[in-house]
């Protein structure tokens, strides 16, 4: 399989779950019934598969480097603070504030993508 081709699947994976967190940040901000709504729980999930699979394929053609290790750490902040953003936050105060980290922790994950530096911002 073509490097340039699971390339653009991750990027546009990535943008996808972007464009879906900010909708369901939105939804959660509104408290709009869509986010109850059994597409809105899976899809999701569904990109978020093929945007790892991707990033493991392209993780094991590049080795792992500093970059990866850094999108690895912030994955898993980005995914807590989601978590708590649209599911466990017990006020709304919380999630707010959860969702503003996460969007933080997705602008550095798509800083360290493009700079392919674990510090991205120096």
């Amino acid at each position: 399989m073509s490097y340039t081709l699971v390339k653009h699947v991750h990027v546009a994976a990535a943008a996808i779950v972007v464009l879906l967190f900010l909708l369901r940040g939105y939804w959660m901000l509104t408290e709009s019934p869509m986010l109850e709504r059994k597409w809105v729980r899976i899809v999701p999930h569904v990109n978020d598969t093929i945007l790892f699979a991707a990033a493991l394929w392209l993780a094991t053609e590049i080795g792992f480097v500093p970059f990866v290790a850094a999108k690895l750490a912030a994955l898993v902040g980005y995914i807590v603070l989601g978590a708590i953003a649209l599911r466990y936050g017990r006020t709304k105060a919380i999630r707010v504030a959860a969702f503003c980290a996460s969007i933080a922790v997705l602008g550095y994950l798509a800083a360290v993508g493009v700079t392919k530096s674990p510090t991205p911002f120096l």
